[in-house]
C-alpha cells in the first residue's frame, strides 16, 4: 500500500472536516441535492467523453494509486549486472532458464528475444514499442481523473446557480434568502473539494506512477542490448548509474561491495 497516497487524501479530508467544526457545524454541509448534481454530473459528463469500458476500468486505476508495489532501479541495475555475469560465463542461450523465474513479464521477454538471436536494433525497437503503448494505457487512466477534476469545479456552480435561481423565487420572504444562499454555495465547495482533494492528486500520483515505471523499463532495454552486445559487467553497471541520483550510486556500490559482487 502507498502511505503517502492514503495519508495524503486522509490528511486533506480531515483538514475540511476540522476547520468546519472549528468555523461551524458540519451539518450545514451535508446536502444530497448538491451531492446529486456534483458527483453525479461529473460522473455522467466523464463517461461521455471516455468509452464505457474505460470508464468502467476507473477502479483497476485507482488500486495502482493505493496498492503499487514500487520498484526500486538499484535493484533491478543488480539483476542486470547478475544476468550479464551469468551471459559472460555460460553464453547467452542460459539466460533461458534464469528467465522462466523471473516475475517481470517486459525484463522476461527482452530476454528471450536476445536468447533467440534477434537484431538488437529490432529487439530495441520491439520493447520501445512496448513502452510507448504502456505509457499511453497510463494516460488514460491520468485523463479519466483529470476530466473528472476539470468538471467537479463546472458542476459545482451549476448547482450553485440552481440554487440561487430557487433563492430568487422567495426572494420576498428575507428568512429563506440566508439558508438558501448557504445551500446554493455548498454546492461549489463539492466541487471545489471533489478536484482539489480527490480527483486531480490522483491523476498526479498516477502521471509520477508511470514516470517511474517507464524509467524501469528504459533501463532494462539498455541493459538488456548492453549484453546481447557482450560489454563487461562493469562497464554495464557504471552505464546504468546514470539512470539515477548520486546518492542512490554511492548506496548501490556499498550494496554490492558487501554482497560481494
Amino acid at each position: 500500500m502507498d502511505i503517502s497516497t492514503v495519508v495524503g487524501l486522509a490528511s486533506g479530508i480531515l483538514v475540511m472536516i476540522l476547520s468546519i467544526f472549528i468555523s461551524g457545524e458540519l451539518s450545514v454541509f451535508w446536502d444530497i441535492p448538491s451531492v446529486i448534481i456534483v458527483l453525479g454530473g461529473t460522473m455522467a459528463s466523464t463517461l461521455t467523453c471516455f468509452p464505457l469500458r474505460d470508464f468502467l476500468d476507473t477502479s483497476k486505476v485507482i488500486r495502482k494509486a493505493f496498492l503499487y508495489r514500487d520498484e526500486s532501479p538499484d535493484r533491478v541495475i543488480e539483476e542486470i549486472i547478475n544476468l550479464a555475469n551469468i551471459a559472460r560465463k555460460e553464453g547467452l542461450l542460459s539466460l533461458e532458464e534464469y528467465a522462466e523465474g523471473l516475475d517481470d513479464v517486459f525484463l522476461q521477454k527482452g530476454i528471450m528475444l536476445i536468447v533467440d538471436g534477434t537484431d538488437p536494433e529490432l529487439v530495441r525497437n520491439i520493447l520501445d514499442t512496448e513502452l510507448v503503448f504502456l505509457e499511453e494505457r497510463h494516460a488514460e487512466g491520468q485523463s479519466i481523473f483529470e476530466t473528472m477534476g476539470t468538471f467537479a469545479p463546472a458542476f459545482g456552480m451549476i448547482g450553485t446557480l440552481i440554487g440561487l435561481i430557487n433563492m430568487l423565487r422567495y426572494l420576498d420572504d428575507p428568512s429563506t434568502i440566508g439558508p438558501n444562499m448557504s445551500v446554493a454555495l455548498v454546492t461549489t465547495f463539492y466541487g471545489s473539494l471533489l478536484a482539489n482533494v480527490i480527483f486531480l492528486p490522483l491523476a498526479n500520483k498516477l502521471k509520477v506512477r508511470s514516470r517511474s515505471e517507464v524509467l524501469i523499463k528504459e533501463l532494462m532495454i539498455e541493459g538488456l542490448l548492453a549484453i546481447q552486445a557482450g560489454e563487461n559487467p562493469r562497464i554495464i553497471e557504471e552505464k546504468l548509474k546514470t539512470f539515477i541520483s548520486p546518492e542512490m550510486r554511492r548506496n548501490f556500490r556499498e550494496h554490492l561491495e558487501r554482497e560481494g559482487i
